[in-house]
């Protein structure tokens, strides 16, 4: 069985998509990336929590503030990005579960009133939402470059606050010159499922 999805499409969004390592100088709008979010945010999550929280870092003075809290290899990328997306996990996300949980507004209360279980929760299903993001950045015709390699304590101080739990930073633009990596080898079909 084939997917339905136009293969032109599977491949802007998977085959021909890599972590983009360089950008263009041209700018990302503020309607881009309104697009990517009115497309992503249908992503699903655990009672519809959507703990996923972006932070856009646009101006010179942020930038400054946050490339130092890079690993050394990730700085000329992030200083150079068009835009930078700090991505955290929401750890009150429950309060929004009256609204977006409307048939069960109990569940704030019932499943989500300790706080290591929201942390729990908000991680994994802002994780998810993440990938969507990065997605919905190919979708946009932009590359997208994901990074775990920051000081997460020292981002979470600087740029969030103690309910927000910093994910990944990702780098976003149209690619530059030598962008891409060469493709990393992926497991086989047998490789990854197993049937029980």
């Amino acid at each position: 069985m084939s997917l339905v999805l136009d293969p032109a499409a599977q491949d802007l969004l998977f085959r021909e998509a890599r972590t983009a390592n360089t950008f263009s100088d041209e700018p990302v709008t503020e309607e881009q990336v309104q697009a990517i979010y009115d497309l992503v945010k249908y992503g699903p999550t655990a009672f519809n929590q959507s703990p996923l929280r972006v932070t856009l870092v646009r101006s010179p003075e942020a930038r400054e503030r946050l490339v130092p809290l890079m690993a050394e290899g990730n700085r000329p990328k992030t200083s150079t990005a068009p835009l930078v997306a700090i991505l955290s996990a929401d750890n009150e996300f429950h309060e929004e579960l009256p609204q977006l949980f409307p048939h069960f507004p109990q569940a704030k209360d019932a499943f989500f009133s300790e706080r290591p279980v929201r942390e729990q929760a908000a991680t994994l299903n802002a994780a998810l939402q993440a990938g969507y993001f990065i997605v919905g950045v190919r979708a946009a015709g932009l590359a997208a470059g994901p990074m775990t390699g920051f000081d997460f304590a020292a981002v979470q101080k600087e740029f969030l606050d103690d309910d927000h739990t910093p994910l990944m930073i990702v780098n976003i633009g149209k690619p530059g010159e030598d962008a891409w990596f060469p493709r990393s080898p992926r497991l086989a079909y047998d490789e990854v499922v197993t049937t029980a």
